[in-house]
């Protein structure tokens, strides 16, 4: 579904990705771990286009996102859901309506459909009893509920999650890790999650890549990357579990 190709980006003297390689499984989830400030959100903008790279290649589907401008760009976006490390959600809307806004911006649905596939998404994602509310009446996990229906309503291939459990307490992560595997199983997009929830991730990841000096040092099973010899995954996954959670 996805492939980089030495992938190169810098900001002024600062090599953030200094040659990405990595290919991500179409219909599975592909986890990328890493410390922070790792450059693991500048090679997720790099993903949907809203960075282009120094050098190197960005293929989603054979297209490489790194050439392309304009309405060609904007077609490719469309196989692309986000969810936001902050949800995104707009505070003067109601869920309903937030979740309708995408295909209210972006397609000639009539009223009716809009109405119809926004509750699907809401029923999907436990909510169909909370359309009237707004984002300020929501709790942490109801508003990463939210943002999931929203980043569902136009059937995308591939959903790219941002950090999708900063700042809730272990039992919303749990929950919003639930949330996205049965979304997963339910709809069958490809899924990009960034996260530093070590070993939490690795429960519903089918391949995880570890991110480090802008390179990838390693892209495979779970299982093969909690028992890896690399010294470098030994010591983040050692000390996310310790408590550190990988923010060295």
């Amino acid at each position: 579904m996805i492939q980089l190709i030495d992938l190169r980006k810098s900001f002024e003297q600062q090599q953030v990705l200094r040659g990405v390689n990595l290919t991500i499984p179409k219909g599975q989830v592909t986890a990328i771990i890493g410390r922070s400030g790792g450059g693991k959100s500048v090679l997720l903008k790099h993903l949907i286009g809203l960075m282009r790279p120094d050098s190197g290649q960005v293929m989603v589907d054979g297209t490489d996102l790194a050439r392309l401008r304009g309405k060609a760009l904007d077609l490719v976006r469309e196989k692309f859901g986000v969810l936001f490390q902050g949800c995104a959600l707009f505070d003067s809307l109601t869920v309903f309506d937030n979740v309708a806004f995408p295909l209210r911006e972006k397609t000639r649905l009539s009223e009716g459909e809009i109405a119809k596939r926004t509750m699907q998404r809401l029923e999907a994602v436990g909510l169909a009893d909370m359309p009237h509310k707004y984002p300020a009446e929501l709790s942490g996990g109801m508003k990463k509920r939210a943002a999931l229906a929203r980043a569902l309503v136009h059937d995308p291939q591939i959903i790219l999650f941002d950090e999708p459990t900063t700042g809730l307490d272990p039992i919303l992560l749990h929950s919003v890790h639930r949330l996205i595997l049965d979304a997963h199983k339910r709809f069958g997009f490809t899924a990009v999650v960034v996260s530093h929830d070590i070993p939490e991730i690795f429960d519903i990841a089918q391949t995880v890549a570890m991110l480090h000096n802008g390179v990838i040092v390693e892209h495979d099973s779970p299982e093969v990357i909690i028992t890896s010899a690399n010294p470098v995954i030994r010591q983040f996954i050692t000390g996310a579990s310790n408590g550190q959670n990988g923010r060295e």
